[in-house]
């Protein structure tokens, strides 16, 4: 069964559909969006080795010219080099306004695609077609886009919404189990903010998501996609609520840093660890109970992902060079930390000017030097 998540935006508005063989119906989906008929397809070599054919077959059953660039996976190509060396290629391709640009991989190819869309020949229209769980539930709805920096994941951006996002869930099955649990991190982090039915539900069927049981994996993707589109809607350039949706994210990237971005500390599994951290920092300063906290960690563990610093590497952290790397998040405002914090499972909320030294003495209450 497919189901359609509408992002009402308005003349931006776009639907997320999500289903299984969806790649072999990409052709007649978007060449409504086209104008000349091209397309060019942005996607890294493992994803297209694997599912690269099947993506070309349907656009070319549709009539699309769709020239392919091949990037190298991994974080590290979501950088200034890497949208160098793609704006080059699509240029050399000459693709004009008219013509549109296929992001087809995970958050990384999202990412990537999406910001160089934004800025060739100040902007072009894009299809997001996310090939991880984690880009699925999260990445490539919202319109974010950008480039990670040595100061920061992130930091170097815009806003760009696609025309059309299709989840195929087939694509998952060659996804690796470590994957899928890091895009579960994202999953778990819309139940802890704002949904404690839906968290409750994934601590019943967690194995049953990870396992891709075909029902329980589409309800994960589609309530996951629901949450997401809903605070878009409301809050699309992260004025206020918004922010919610970066639960887990303000350590989670502070520890990205430290690791260096790479096979290390995957950004699901920065972000499992940086929720539980979130919820047991709310703990220790009163905002949410105790046993909120643990159970939040319970359940993040229980899918196979780090909920402690000392699970992501043997060498303890620096407590203040990890707040030093929070003060270069996008929240932060005038030099005093926000993060998001919570009262209880199921109820975030955004905290301003979080005090940065009761942020360092949690860290090293957790093993932090």
């Amino acid at each position: 069964m497919t189901r359609t998540v509408p992002v009402g935006l308005g003349d931006r508005a776009y639907e997320v559909v999500i289903g299984r063989g969806l790649l072999d119906t990409a052709g007649a989906r978007i060449a409504p969006f086209l104008k000349n008929g091209r397309a060019a397809i942005v996607s890294d070599e493992t994803v297209w080795a694997l599912h690269g054919p099947r993506l070309t077959a349907a656009l070319e059953a549709a009539g699309i010219a769709c020239p392919a660039v091949i990037v190298p996976p991994g974080e590290q190509t979501k950088s200034f080099a890497g949208l160098a060396d793609l704006s080059d290629r699509l240029l050399a391709l000459e693709l004009d306004r008219g013509d549109l640009i296929v992001a087809f991989g995970g958050g990384v190819v999202g990412d990537l695609a999406g910001f160089a869309a934004a800025i060739y020949k100040r902007g072009v229209d894009f299809v997001q077609i996310p090939t991880t769980l984690l880009a699925q539930v999260d990445s490539s709805v919202g319109g974010k886009t950008a480039i990670d920096t040595p100061r920061g994941k992130n930091l170097i951006g815009a806003f760009h919404q696609p025309r059309l996002v299709l989840a195929d869930l087939d694509v998952l099955a060659t996804l690796p189990a470590r994957e899928m649990r890091a895009g579960y991190a994202e999953v778990i982090k819309y139940g802890l903010l704002g949904d404690f039915a839906f968290f409750e539900w994934l601590e019943a069927h967690a194995g049953q998501v990870l396992s891709r049981e075909p029902e329980a994996l589409a309800h994960a993707v589609a309530r996951s996609v629901e949450m997401k589109a809903e605070i878009v809607i409301e809050d699309e350039k992260e004025a206020g609520r918004r922010a919610l949706l970066n639960l887990g994210h303000t350590f989670g990237h502070a520890l990205e840093a430290e690791t260096g971005y790479g096979e290390a500390l995957l950004h699901g599994e920065a972000v499992a660890a940086g929720s539980a951290l979130a919820f047991r920092f709310s703990a220790s300063q009163g905002l949410c109970e105790a046993q909120d906290a643990r159970r939040a960690e319970a359940a993040i563990a229980a899918a196979g992902l780090p909920t402690r610093m000392s699970e992501v590497t043997a060498k303890p952290f620096d407590a203040r060079t990890l707040v030093r790397h929070m003060g270069q998040d996008k929240k932060a405002e005038g030099g005093r930390l926000t993060f998001i914090l919570a009262r209880a499972l199921g109820d975030a909320f955004v905290a301003k000017n979080v005090d940065a030294a009761a942020v360092t003495a949690f860290l090293q209450t957790e093993g932090a030097l």
